[in-house]
């Protein structure tokens, strides 16, 4: 009895898991107990279970601080040296990817945009424009934005800005910025300066997502790549969320 009532919580999970966004832990380098990555059902990329490997894997690279923060193209080089390691047995990682939506930026001064678009809080986080850490954030692991979509700070977000929730992933702090992988030629408030790209798109606890001075600015790298680096889940390694948190949280975050 207790065999097949194990059998039926896994085929739960994996009815659930292609109906709902989930976490499918990965086993990288052969050590029963841990992952070192998770499949991401939603964007079908494999996230990098540690969050912050830089603060103590540098591979060489220099310029990376004591909260393992750095500039934009340290954070490039950190990656690319990561490959040449061929860490965990992958050499391809990146960083995480967001859809520029309409001209090269920000188009609207991202410091005053709640609701939608490519800037600002509350950016797009599901179907083909979804940033990938915005999809992370709102919907697979159902945090909140620091501002509802009318603009007043979110009532529900206790303690904001923070990364509420952060589980299964290890060193991903409350705090935590992350870069993605694409420049830009626009400030966080719009304005165009015209190339070289001087500025870089970044996200934040807070839920917003804008553009940052390449140079000066310090924040975290997490490598992800595409696809799934393993085809076999183990049934307790998969991470539900959607109705039960995801859904939950997308709801509190567009009430206003």
């Amino acid at each position: 009895m207790r065999i097949k009532t194990l059998f039926a919580v896994v085929a739960l999970c994996a009815a659930s898991a292609s109906a709902d966004a989930a976490l499918l832990g990965r086993d990288l380098n052969g050590s029963p107990g841990s992952f070192e990555a998770y499949y991401d059902t939603t964007l079908d990329i494999t996230w990098l279970a540690n969050a912050n490997l830089a603060l103590t894997t540098t591979f060489g690279v220099s310029g990376i601080n004591a909260l393992g923060r750095m500039e934009w193209d340290t954070a490039n080089a950190w990656i690319a040296a990561m490959n040449s390691a061929n860490y965990l047995g992958i050499s391809t990682w990146r960083q995480p990817e967001m859809y520029d939506i309409g001209n090269d930026g920000c188009t609207v001064n991202s410091l005053a945009s709640y609701n939608g678009g490519d800037c600002g809080y509350n950016v797009v986080s599901t179907g083909p424009q979804a940033a990938e850490m915005a999809s992370l954030f709102y919907d697979t692991l159902g945090n909140l934005s620091f501002y509802t979509t009318s603009g007043t700070p979110n009532p529900a977000c206790v303690g904001c800005p923070k990364w509420q929730n952060t589980a299964p992933f290890s060193n991903l702090g409350a705090s935590n910025f992350y870069w993605y992988g694409q420049d830009t030629t626009t400030d966080s408030t719009g304005i165009d300066y015209g190339l070289p790209a001087a500025y870089a798109w970044y996200f934040g606890p807070s839920g917003a997502q804008r553009p940052q001075d390449k140079l000066g600015s310090f924040y975290n790298a997490w490598a992800v790549v595409d696809g799934d680096v393993s085809v076999v889940p183990v049934p307790a390694a998969v991470w539900l969320f959607g109705s039960a948190l995801g859904l939950m949280g997308l709801a509190r975050r567009r009430a206003s």
